[in-house]
């Protein structure tokens, strides 16, 4: 820098300081303060949350409002273990009690799990030596209550669900193809119109961790897909698929969003105790469907079903037998009728 530069920088700086009512002491003294400090936790939030990826983002997010709301104001280099491990007892003892909830374990899990992935972001960038949050104790995860349906299940969801609502059509076939594919919602919100291919068969399903897999399906459910998407408008490669009725005057329909789950689930709580009672969501089509073809083809071939990979253990949570299952093997083992069989 030059004499010269040198010399409007500082005039700059002064005209600066004598707007704000403030001396080149105090912008000396300001510079001095912030020098070496990291930013605070809330400062830092937006930079996670452009290098978070979109599902991680959604899940992490109530959790990372929680963490800002408590240690908003303080420097990443001042939050301790301690800190963190207090606020994840926080969040577990006020989660929402719901029916399918388990006294909060889950939401304690989220939050640590969001807390370690957001200061490890601030140790990649040099802001600190080490994450606070890897010490931070994880809550033991509790067995799922998740499982396959019964057939009386199975009859009892398909008739609320092709019997009530604004489109049952819709609904009615969203039902079948979790049942069959199973999909993740986000596979089904994800699926366009051109991951259904009719000469193999087969459905594209784009699920998180950005994965993409080939999943067989009937020749009947891609046939329903097909009219699905021709009925409600999907005609360009980049339709999605699943869409409401188009309202007058409309071309195609709105594509779904996780909503439509929330508000099918919901009226499945009215209608049968049994779901309020199991805390069933959509994801319990994805365990029936594992355990299903588990039972046919192996565990391998379930794996392979469910888009898990060779060293994911997760798959065994999706094929465990219920009550009515060993009621069955019993009936066939002792040659009598038993009632849950």
């Amino acid at each position: 820098m030059t004499a010269l530069n040198r010399s409007e920088l500082a005039a700059q700086l002064m005209a600066m300081a004598e707007a704000a009512g403030l001396t080149l002491d105090d912008l000396s003294a300001v510079g001095k303060q912030t020098a070496g400090e990291t930013p605070t936790v809330g400062a830092f939030l937006p930079s996670v949350e452009a290098a978070t990826a979109e599902g991680a983002r959604l899940t992490y997010r109530p959790y990372l409002v929680k963490l800002v709301e408590k240690l908003g104001d303080t420097p990443l280099s001042k939050v301790k273990t301690s800190d963190l491990q207090a606020l994840a007892l926080a969040v577990q003892g006020n989660a929402v009690r719901r029916s399918n909830s388990r006294n909060g374990v889950s939401a304690r899990e989220n939050f640590v799990a969001a807390a370690r992935a957001f200061f490890a972001l601030a140790v990649g960038d040099g802001y600190l030596d080490a994450n606070p949050a890897e010490k931070v104790r994880k809550p033991r995860r509790q067995p799922s209550g998740r499982r396959s349906f019964t057939d009386d299940e199975l009859v009892d969801l398909y008739r609320v669900t092709s019997n009530g609502g604004d489109d049952p059509i819709l609904d009615t076939l969203l039902l079948r193809f979790h049942l069959e594919t199973g999909a993740r919602r986000g596979g089904a919100l994800a699926l366009r119109r051109r991951d259904l291919d009719a000469r193999r068969q087969c459905v594209r399903l784009r699920e998180k961790n950005n994965t993409e897999r080939w999943q067989p399906v009937s020749k009947t459910l891609l046939d329903a897909l097909l009219d699905h998407a021709d009925a409600r408008g999907a005609s360009e490669p980049e339709d999605a698929v699943f869409r409401r009725r188009p309202r007058r005057g409309e071309a195609a329909g709105t594509p779904i969003s996780r909503r439509r789950y929330n508000t099918l689930v919901a009226r499945w709580g009215r209608e049968l105790p049994w779901v309020r009672e199991l805390g069933v969501s959509i994801h319990w089509c994805r365990h029936h469907a594992t355990s299903a073809i588990e039972r046919i083809a192996g565990y391998a071939v379930a794996r392979a079903f469910a888009g898990h990979g060779e060293g994911d253990e997760v798959t065994t949570t999706y094929i465990k037998a219920h009550a009515h299952e060993v009621a069955r093997a019993v009936a066939i083992y002792t040659g009598e009728p038993h009632p849950l069989a």
